[in-house]
């Protein structure tokens, strides 16, 4: 019995040393926090997801040189695992709820646009995994979804600041809109855009749509044209914009155009050319005058790989960034699954302030950050320059 005794306290000590390791807690999945990454690689609109993909990866991969993620008092790696969203509302449902179910990451980021980052966020909110979209401002990606946030601000108030921003800068009275009717995105800030015109006395004499896939806009920029608006306003996204400019241009425009943040890919000027010269977009911040931590991103993104990045690399940076110290922030993980997605969705919901490198945000219930909105001029060289800004009173 002695005997039995002896060697029932060195099994169990044997056990005991084996799973405290000398006092070196085992890190719950293995060490790796797996998260999901759902972008547009391929599609209409490619440059969006190539950005994205580049900022989060370039992230990931500082963290894990640096040694991990530190949550509590354990260290982690970073995997990312991402999925093309084909910019198609269908692929992105599939592609979400794919990293969800097989690759059962922790929490998501994307999707980008609003048309695929509505059903993203959708499937999301019912699988109660945490996500956060870097670039949809349609408000419906976060409304009645407590497990959905973003990094950017939302689309009734960039339709003010737009609006605001043509009636102050040109003393106009008469605009003119032109928008796809097909998308979430486009269709959600013209209605933004004409409200808050209408509001502060400005008359909409055209408010003209197109669907997705078309490339002749002449019908509709020549009713534009003869409803004697004084400004263009147009939501679009950088692959449509300059075939618009460029017919409303050859059709004798050489009145103002106004876009907003859907134009800021460094793709838009290479394919618009001279023509967009003189336009103004609102945007979350404009590469050329950039200063402190957003001209250092710029400069490390400009550096490896090779161009300056648009305002979506620099939203995936701040989204990715406010995700990780939510992550930080549950204090540590327990292996859980569903119980760490909860937590981290609920340190993401205490984000009160952030700054990254799209500037200061505050944030509301919803998920929806408060933030300054940029007006961007591009300019004689083709640069996105920084023209004026404007700020939230809860951040003044």
């Amino acid at each position: 019995m002695y005997k039995k005794a002896l060697i029932l306290v060195a099994l169990g000590l044997l056990l005991i040393v084996s799973g405290w390791s000398g006092g070196v807690q085992e890190a719950p999945y293995d060490g790796v926090i797996k998260l999901g990454h759902i972008a547009p690689i391929t599609g209409d609109i490619p440059k969006v997801g190539e950005e994205g993909t580049y900022s989060v990866n370039m992230l990931v991969e500082d963290i894990n040189n640096a040694g991990g993620l530190k949550v509590g008092d354990l260290t982690y790696k970073i995997e990312v695992v991402t999925e093309d969203n084909e910019s198609k509302a269908e692929s992105a449902v599939a592609a979400t709820t794919k990293v969800i179910t097989d690759d059962q990451v922790l929490a998501i980021i994307g999707s980008y646009s609003s048309k695929q980052a509505i059903p993203t966020g959708e499937v999301a909110n019912t699988r109660k995994t945490p996500t956060i979209s870097p670039w949809s401002t349609n408000p419906r990606t976060t409304k009645n979804r407590p497990w959905v946030f973003r990094a950017c601000f939302i689309d009734p108030y960039q339709g003010k600041v737009a609006a605001t921003f043509a009636k102050e800068e040109f003393g106009i009275k008469k605009v003119a809109v032109l928008y796809d009717v097909a998308s979430d995105y486009p269709k959600g800030l013209a209605d933004n855009f004409k409200e808050a015109a209408e509001k502060i006395g400005l008359e909409i004499v055209a408010f003209e749509t197109f669907t997705t896939k078309d490339r002749d806009f002449s019908s509709q920029l020549t009713k534009i044209i003869g409803s004697g608006a004084e400004l263009l306003f147009t939501p679009q996204y950088y692959d449509e914009v300059p075939l618009i400019v460029k017919q409303a241009r050859e059709l004798g425009w050489n009145k103002p155009i106004l876009g907003s943040d859907s134009w800021s890919s460094p793709e838009l000027f290479k394919l618009g050319g001279k023509d967009l010269i003189g336009s103004f977009f609102t945007s979350h911040y404009a590469m050329k005058g950039a200063t402190g931590a957003t001209k250092e991103f710029i400069d490390k993104y400009n550096a490896k790989y090779g161009y300056k990045p648009g305002d979506v690399a620099a939203l995936a940076w701040d989204a990715t960034n406010i995700l990780f110290e939510a992550i930080k922030n549950t204090g540590g993980l327990t292996g859980n699954l569903e119980e760490d997605r909860k937590a981290i969705r609920d340190q993401l919901a205490k984000v009160k302030r952030w700054e990254g490198t799209t500037g200061l945000m505050s944030f509301t219930e919803e998920g929806d950050p408060i933030k300054s909105v940029v007006i961007v001029r591009i300019d004689e060289e083709g640069e996105f320059s920084f023209y004026k800004m404007a700020t939230p009173p809860e951040l003044k």
